[in-house]
């Protein structure tokens, strides 16, 4: 049985992920996190470890001696300052490359970028174009040029997974369900973007599709993770409103813009307000991305839309009780 590694398992894609691969029972995994895991089952393959100290994570992965990588770990929201605020994404990285690079046993390393290294609705060119609008973005911008940059000695592969959603998530996309099913949620007039949305388990599948692949078909590759074809937003938050019985109300697109300036002369004095300029921007630009190189890997999606809403309703429900 081959060894797994995993940074960042108690997250949500990761706790999503080792569900799954402890399911299937084909690999021997260690979860290294400074979050205890959510589920109670993964209690007994994990070991707290902050990947920005070098010397423990040595040792923890010297002593397991993976044969694969999977690296989640990582600072993922908005709301740092500096770069210097996101080390976990730069210099855990750079942590983890200096040790996996003298591991003889190792096979493959799966690192995990981000969509953000391009602003929403901007397409890049090549996977070398970078455009970042946040500081989190610019930090994952620098987590790919160090992997790029060094001369690694195994198969690795970069991952950008769109956005996801599903059991164990947190907000924005948490919000969004909850927003819907409290009757919160209203069309904006006639806007309604498209944007590439990925339902968990359908991640998952493509993880472990990459994992799978002969190395000449994801070595030194990068690849966007999400469902095809990409979501209408109105349709998708009708498929969520339906679910449960309910009829979303359309309002004028201007009322949004006027929220959205509210809620950005609170945001100056410290008051939260679920609506920003900023956050109305994302809602109503289109950000589509090409999935067909990981569609050449990993063919076809296991779970429908329809049957992720329902899944994550059921979720969402149970953790109310």
């Amino acid at each position: 049985m081959k060894k797994l590694l995993i940074t960042g398992g108690s997250g949500f894609i990761g706790t999503n992920l080792i569900e799954n691969i402890l399911f299937s029972n084909q690999y021997e995994i260690l979860n290294l996190d400074i979050a205890r895991p959510k589920i109670q089952s993964h209690i007994s393959i994990w070991k707290a470890v902050d990947i920005r100290n070098l010397e423990l994570l040595e040792k923890t992965i010297k002593d397991f001696n993976p044969h694969i990588v999977i690296h989640l770990a990582a600072r993922t929201d908005l709301n740092g300052k500096t770069i210097e605020d996101y080390d976990t994404n730069t210099l855990g990285v750079s942590n983890l490359i200096e040790i996996l690079n003298n591991l003889k046993s190792l096979e493959s390393v799966v690192f995990a970028s981000s969509m953000y290294v391009c602003e929403p609705g901007y397409i890049p060119k090549n996977y070398e174009d970078y455009k970042p609008h946040t500081i989190y973005g610019i930090s994952k911008v620098e987590t790919e040029k160090i992997i790029k940059s060094t001369e690694l000695n195994f198969t690795w592969t970069i991952i950008r997974p769109t956005s996801i959603w599903g059991p164990w998530f947190s907000e924005p996309y948490a919000d969004f369900f909850k927003i819907v099913m409290s009757k919160k949620y209203f069309h904006m007039g006639s806007k309604a973007c498209s944007k590439t949305y990925g339902y968990i388990d359908n991640t998952v599948f493509q993880i472990i599709a990459i994992i799978n692949a002969i190395p000449e078909k994801i070595n030194k590759k990068v690849f966007y993770l999400g469902d095809f074809p990409a979501y209408n937003i109105s349709e998708w938050a009708d498929e969520i409103a339906q679910s449960i019985g309910i009829k979303i109300p359309r309002i004028p697109y201007s009322l949004f813009k006027l929220a959205g300036w509210c809620g950005d002369f609170l945001k100056l004095i410290g008051i939260k307000f679920p609506m920003t300029s900023f956050r109305l921007k994302n809602m109503t630009t289109d950000n589509v991305h090409d999935l067909k190189p990981i569609l050449k890997i990993a063919q076809g999606l296991p779970i429908s839309r329809i049957e992720g809403v329902q899944r994550t309703i059921v979720w969402i429900g149970g953790m109310k009780n």
